[in-house]
């Protein structure tokens, strides 16, 4: 790593990563090997901290020293193209802040719900092992990539370093998948905020938070990070207790908006997220959203130590061999692996990655720091969310995420369905479970945002408060999730408009140049207007809209995934790093088994419960015969329903060629590659010569001489 000076390894240091290589290994035996006896939900934790703990002292720094080569004497975008609004030399903790708060949205707290079906050793094996070979990976190196190519987005980058045909498939397909991923994303905070005006007001706070934050940065007191942090974390509390008093005071009905409300408020925020300076809204947020996210992650880890609950789901259900699991339909591969998602692999992270983050970044060698471990620090949220389904009695976690036409609409229903699924809970204890957090039942509560919220206030409320505090916690979750969710929407919004201007500047320059007005104001309006759309069509229509595209989600985000991760094998070989190519290039063959045989099945099923075009049939039989099947009230419902069906088969066998077209062009790319004697041109950036010194750890490092930049890029005093 050309510009970092290497520390040779003391006894002290190999005794402690002994240590640690050995405590993660004893862990992982017992959550791996012990069957039919209860086992603490400590032994993930440890197992978690143990393997990340290795994978970024020594798998995260051999890619970045070996493989990537990383040059700290090399100027990135944000050093050479500073214009104060997009490219900006950023503080690495306050862009470590931003780009965990843009990855980490709904993925890693409902998919490891949802998977908890199949039992807590799959997801738990996934989400670690994957995250550490696989996701992380990715993360850090489009970042990298993307630095070195002045902050392409992954569909430009696509384009030039794959080819036109090649390329101009993954600019469909990237563009097409980001805007159903911001949908979704933005529907799961409207369902989370409506009506609820603790979270509402909470949330609009953190905006003029967020703006004093970057003023006091860069006007105020230049470059005082940790200074700007206290006050920043302490008027959040203050937002977050406040909204608790406004939730029971006159002022609760101003802040109870109704769905269609939000989403309006929704599109003009994300609109001026995309437009307005970098350091003004969008950086400051996300890094202040940063501390309310690992704040309570780090104390229900600590509530899990304390507590040390027992993990009451198997370690591998009946669900995952016979794929008959009310939750969701299919086997465990490969559908444990699309479930999962964000928390082990995220297409969309390679959004973020090669979007405001390259443009940002000071030093190459922080790319360790900002894409691995900002990954690292996602997958243990899922790991958190895992734990918080598991330690949940079965018979409960069925009936929350079981659909309705399965369970009923009485406890009593609920009760005799969940038995028939081998489970047992009565009807008392349903209906105690939702009086004990404020609610008027918990059966059917399906998504995973609810389920999650039960966990944590379990945990929560075993160290601190007791049952009394039960629905306080569930409530504070809950508002949890939306803050946790947001930050994705504001950050992805920003980067569908740079994917947006690099696939219109193909057509007409002008276009593709970030820093020209009428191009950022109208890419910006046009993508928040897509999304805003679906999201529209959504909160009024139950079976329309976003509702309608849902269930590409997982599948979407995994190929989107696969796309990223050809296009960073590509460029390794292109580069002439063919030894190296299998850094990317393994999890990419994983990645595109498991993505290209869920959709093979999701397309070609029989099963109405799995295959798109299966469901297309049953409804449309059923019409014929005036029969109304669930979710569907009425015929127009089931007609929707056909219609629905059609267009999610349809769409997802489009998306999985175009996968397969890219994946195709790369590939002959590659064979040309390796046969010719010298390295293929690339379209990497001419180097420059670096005037910044900063660290690329977290913290300062002995002998490195603090003159980076703070998040407006003067000098960094904290």
């Amino acid at each position: 790593m050309t510009g970092v000076t290497r520390a040779k390894p003391n006894l002290r240091s190999i005794l402690v990563w002994t240590g640690v290589a050995v405590a993660g290994a004893v862990a992982w035996g017992v959550v791996a090997l012990s069957r039919g006896e209860d086992i603490s939900a400590i032994w993930l934790i440890a197992a978690a901290l143990g393997s990340y703990a290795i994978a970024y002292r020594f798998y995260a720094r051999f890619i970045a020293r070996r493989v990537l080569k990383v040059d700290d004497r090399r100027a990135t975008p944000a050093e050479r193209l500073d214009d104060g609004v997009d490219f900006q030399p950023t503080d690495r903790r306050v862009l470590l802040g931003h780009h965990f708060a843009a990855i980490a949205g709904a993925g890693p707290l409902v998919g490891p719900v949802l998977a908890a079906q199949m039992g807590y050793l799959p997801g738990t094996m996934w989400i670690i092992v994957g995250v550490i070979f696989a996701g992380a990976v990715q993360d850090m190196v489009v970042l990298f990539l993307s630095m070195r190519r002045d902050g392409r987005s992954l569909g430009q980058m696509a384009r030039d370093e794959i080819g036109r045909v090649g390329g101009t498939a993954a600019l469909i397909a990237v563009f097409s998948i980001m805007i159903i991923l911001l949908a979704v994303l933005a529907m799961v905070v409207v369902n989370a905020l409506a009506k609820s005006p603790w979270g509402t007001f909470s949330i609009a706070m953190t905006i003029p938070i967020a703006v004093f934050m970057g003023l006091y940065m860069r006007v105020l007191r230049p470059g005082r990070v940790v200074e700007t942090s206290v006050i920043g974390v302490a008027l959040l509390l203050l937002a977050i207790v406040a909204g608790g008093w406004v939730q029971s005071s006159p002022l609760a009905e101003m802040f109870t908006l109704s769905p269609q409300t939000l989403v309006i408020c929704m599109v003009v925020y994300g609109f001026f997220a995309s437009v307005l300076p970098v350091w003004m809204l969008l950086a400051p947020r996300d890094y202040l959203s940063t501390f309310m996210k690992l704040g309570t992650i780090g104390l229900l880890a600590v509530g899990v130590l304390i507590a040390a609950p027992v993990l009451r789901t198997e370690a591998i259900t009946k669900f995952a061999v016979t794929g008959t699991g009310p939750v969701f339909a299919g086997h465990l591969f490969p559908f444990v692996f699309i479930t999962i998602a964000c928390g082990a692999l995220s297409g969309f992270h390679a959004l973020i990655a090669s979007g405001t983050t390259p443009k940002m970044i000071q030093k190459e060698s922080q790319v360790r720091l900002i894409g691995y471990g900002a990954m690292l620090m996602e997958s243990f949220v899922a790991v958190m969310a895992l734990v918080a389904a598991c330690i949940l009695d079965p018979g409960l976690y069925f009936a929350l995420n079981s659909p309705a036409g399965l369970l009923g609409t009485s406890v009593e229903s609920a009760s005799a369905a969940v038995a028939h699924l081998g489970f047992t809970i009565s009807p008392q204890e349903l209906q105690a479970a939702a009086a004990a957090v404020q609610e008027q039942t918990l059966v059917a509560r399906t998504g995973g945002a609810p389920t999650l919220a039960v966990g944590m206030s379990e945990i929560f409320s075993t160290v601190l408060g007791g049952d009394a505090m039960k629905a306080f916690w569930y409530h504070f979750a809950i508002m949890f999730e939306a803050l946790f969710i947001l930050t994705t929407v504001d950050a992805g919004t920003r980067v569908g408009r740079f994917m947006l201007q690099d696939t219109l500047g193909n057509l007409w320059k002008p276009l593709g140049r970030v820093g020209w007005k009428p191009g950022l104001w109208g890419a910006s309006a046009v993508v928040v207007l897509a999304w805003g759309y679906f999201l529209w069509a959504g909160v009024n229509d139950p079976l329309g809209g976003i509702n309608q595209l849902f269930p590409l989600f997982g599948i979407a985000n995994q190929l989107l995934a696969a796309i990223a991760l050809t296009v960073a094998t590509t460029v390794l070989i292109k580069s002439g790093r063919l030894k190296w190519a299998w850094v990317t290039g393994l999890p990419l063959a994983w990645d595109a088994a498991v993505t290209l045989t869920a959709s093979w099945q999701k397309i070609f099923s029989a099963d109405p419960k799995m295959g798109f075009f299966a469901q297309r049939a049953r409804f449309a039989d059923a019409i014929e015969q005036g029969k109304v099947l669930a979710p569907a009230k009425d015929l127009d419902g089931m007609r929707a329903v056909v219609v629905n069906s059609t267009v999610d088969g349809v769409l997802a066998a489009l998306f999985a060629m175009l996968v397969i077209l890219v994946i195709g062009n790369a590939a002959l790319v590659c064979l040309r590659a390796v046969r010719s004697r010298e390295p293929l041109p690339t379209t990497e950036a001419p180097y420059v010569e670096s005037r910044l010194v900063v660290p690329d750890g977290l913290f300062s490092s002995e002998g490195q001489e603090l003159v980076g930049a703070g998040i407006e890029g003067r000098p960094d005093r904290s």
